[in-house]
């Protein structure tokens, strides 16, 4: 585990794909971005291990392939399977990474951007600590912008989406509570980078 830079340094994106003032847990859910692409796309999730359940380990084992399905009822049902996200936002807002972002991470599934299959070849994603039931912390609305500003300088992002957004019907997150307008506004960027949030 590699620990990130001192508190308050500007957090920026090296050239193999990690940010500085993240802590480094490494999955091994990952395989090389198709044709060596660079992202466009952020993709924002929630998760919470189980659900409603906030804290603990168990986000960090399940990307880790190390979860102890055993633990509780809910782990059944993720026996076998393999996922990983670039990041989490824990609800204190420490930044977790998983993947390098120069990396496929197995994040979205089955997904479609206008009209652009498999998601997880082009983008970065991002989840949450939470869940569609409560609102998420203004710590990690701060961790979000801070993260999304260096992930915006380092990359061609062009638009941000919910996994709701591109995966419909399948997926709900980052669910209700979150608010994108507040991301749009800290982070600055234009409108045109948040195609499905409705104009004010």
């Amino acid at each position: 585990m590699t620990q990130p830079e001192r508190a308050g340094a500007p957090a920026s994106v090296d050239a193999d794909g990690w940010l500085s003032t993240a802590t480094r847990l490494p999955s091994p859910n990952f395989e090389a971005r198709p044709g060596a692409i660079e992202p466009t796309l952020i993709v924002v999730h929630n998760i919470s291990l189980p659900p409603d359940d906030f804290g603990g380990d168990a986000i960090r084992d399940f990307f880790q392939n190390r979860l102890d399905h055993d633990a509780h009822p809910y782990f059944e049902q993720l026996r076998g399977v393999r996922v990983s996200a670039h990041f989490v936002v824990r609800r204190d807002g420490a930044i977790e990474q998983y993947v390098s972002c120069n990396e496929r991470a197995w994040h979205a599934g089955v997904s479609s951007f206008r009209g652009r299959e498999r998601c997880n070849d082009f983008s970065i994603g991002i989840e949450l600590e939470g869940s569609d039931r409560f609102p998420f912390e203004h710590a990690q609305y701060d961790a979000l912008h801070v993260l999304v500003d260096a992930l915006t300088t380092r990359y061609p992002i062009d638009a941000l989406a919910g996994h709701s957004d591109i995966a419909p019907g399948r997926k709900t997150d980052p669910g209700p509570h979150f608010d994108w307008r507040r991301l749009q506004r800290a982070s600055g960027l234009a409108p045109c980078f948040f195609p499905y949030l409705d104009p004010a």
